[in-house]
């Protein structure tokens, strides 16, 4: 016994090795960095939870807004039903009631980014109903016969008429597919019925709001600068260049074309055999569409950085391979649209102010 007492007291008369304090410092060192390592997950939890309670916040605002709009607009078209204009305000009336389907389309547009998916297309299929409702409605105040007459004018007259169905206001809109491309059909800016040219407009400086494209054929397009929307129409063999849109890009009926563009929404029509390098904000949505392919965003030009930080796209957001396909509601892959492989992809535009 004596011997494993004398045994057990030789570690007390041991000195600590060198060793030992390195092995403390390292301990210490692991402490920190483990503790340093939880603050940081506390504070992003933190900034998450907050972020969360904004996009709440700015969720429960924009349903608000919307809810109201979309009673008012349904309140127009009950009240134009019971109690028809006169004949001669219809169409007036018909195109306001239009012009807000419109802006409210644009508040979808401008506000998805930070909604919630099953609220962008909750919010865009009552847009759909409403605008069925004012082709309901158009049908019954302004019916196929008051227009008839105008067809037994000249050939000449016949193909303007035809026009002015496609590119008109909404008291034009007659099928369901011109119902589609109703939103298009505005007075604004535009270019419009052209044939194998190069068209450039530079908007650095201008105060358009609203551009339009439409009636095109075997044209290259580019536009410079930022607008706030833009809308595209029956365009074919076409290669279209765009600086950053603010708003929404809204595209029906285009074939055989290229498109490079960035905005915070773009929804597509009635494409078909067609390529688009996007930087888009939300999640672009496809519509009766077919051989639809998508890349990343490559046009450049002068001061384009600075253009699009200012529409809030200055960083690229991966979402133009997250396409929605509304008409094709399995959980597979929608066989309308494909990424576009590398080895297939344009280099990068560099658009100037002038031609070529």
């Amino acid at each position: 016994m004596a011997d494993d007492d004398g045994a057990s007291s030789i570690p007390n008369s041991i000195p600590p090795h060198p060793s030992d304090s390195s092995l403390q410092k390292k301990h210490a060192s692991v402490i920190e960095r483990l503790a340093n390592r939880n603050q940081t997950r506390l504070e992003n939890s933190i900034t998450r939870r907050s972020e969360s309670g904004s996009s709440s916040s700015s969720t429960t605002s924009f349903l608000v807004r919307f809810s109201d709009s979309k009673r008012a607009i349904e309140s127009d078209l009950a009240q134009c039903r019971l109690t028809p204009p006169e004949p001669s305000q219809v169409r007036s009336h018909l195109d306001g009631i239009s012009a807000s389907i419109s802006d409210l389309e644009k508040l979808v547009a401008e506000t998805s980014y930070f909604l919630p998916s099953y609220e962008v297309r909750a919010s865009l299929k009552s847009i759909s109903e409403l605008k069925q409702s004012l082709e309901d409605l158009n049908s019954e105040l302004l019916p196929k016969k008051k227009f008839s007459f105008k067809n037994k004018g000249t050939k000449k007259d016949t193909k303007s008429e035809s026009k002015d169905l496609g590119l008109g206001n909404a008291g034009s809109m007659l099928t369901n597919k011109q119902q589609q491309a109703s939103y298009i059909a505005r007075d604004s800016p535009g270019i419009r019925d052209k044939d194998g040219e190069v068209l450039v407009k530079n908007f650095k400086g201008s105060d358009v709001g609203e551009f339009s494209l439409s009636g095109l054929s075997s044209c290259e397009v580019k536009l410079i600068g930022s607008i706030r929307a833009l809308f595209i129409h029956k365009l074919r063999n076409c290669k279209v260049y765009t600086g950053p849109v603010m708003g929404s890009i809204l595209i029906d009926d285009v074939e055989g074309c290229t498109f490079a563009m960035a905005s915070h929404q773009i929804r597509i029509h009635n494409a078909k055999n067609s390529d688009f390098y996007l930087r888009v904000r939300s999640r672009p949505i496809i519509e009766d569409s077919s051989s639809v392919r998508f890349a990343p965003y490559c046009v450049s030009y002068e001061g384009i950085e600075e253009d699009l930080k200012d529409a809030s796209l200055g960083e690229e957001t991966g979402n133009w391979e997250n396409v929605d396909d509304f008409r094709w509601l399995r959980a597979v892959q929608s066989p309308n649209w494909s990424i576009l492989a590398e080895d297939e992809r344009i280099d990068t535009v560099k658009i100037s102010s002038t031609a070529g």
